[in-house]
């Protein structure tokens, strides 16, 4: 197999990736003149998020320039990728969970752990 269909593929999963990282952003209902005080409330948040897009993005190049040196994949390279992307779309969950969380003493702990594991 040719490899635009699994680039086509994996490029899809990467931008819902990077999509559902944005998703953990809530639009603040706030009074007059409260609102940069909201905003700036969500500074964890808006921290994971720039730190995964970055991760997301690196992988992607990544993945671009390895997949340009090939001329065609085998079964043993599509399930690679697969495994690759699916660590891939993973990302966004321990992001919002980092983001909630890094404020929270051991909590903040628990979810920097599962953040780099992940």
């Amino acid at each position: 197999m040719n490899t635009s269909r699994l680039e086509a593929f994996s490029d899809g999963v990467f931008a819902v990736a990077i999509t559902l990282l944005v998703l953990q952003f809530v639009v603040p209902d706030v009074q007059s003149g409260k609102l940069l005080a909201a905003l700036l409330g969500q500074w964890p948040q808006l921290v994971t998020y720039t730190a995964s897009f970055l991760t997301v993005g690196v992988i992607w190049v990544n993945h671009h320039t390895i997949f340009k040196g090939l001329r065609a994949v085998d079964r043993t390279i599509q399930f690679i990728n697969l495994i690759l992307l699916m660590f891939v779309v993973l990302v966004p969950y321990p992001t919002q969970l980092l983001g909630r969380y890094l404020n929270s003493g051991f909590n903040a702990s628990v979810a920097a752990a599962f953040y780099g594991v992940s």
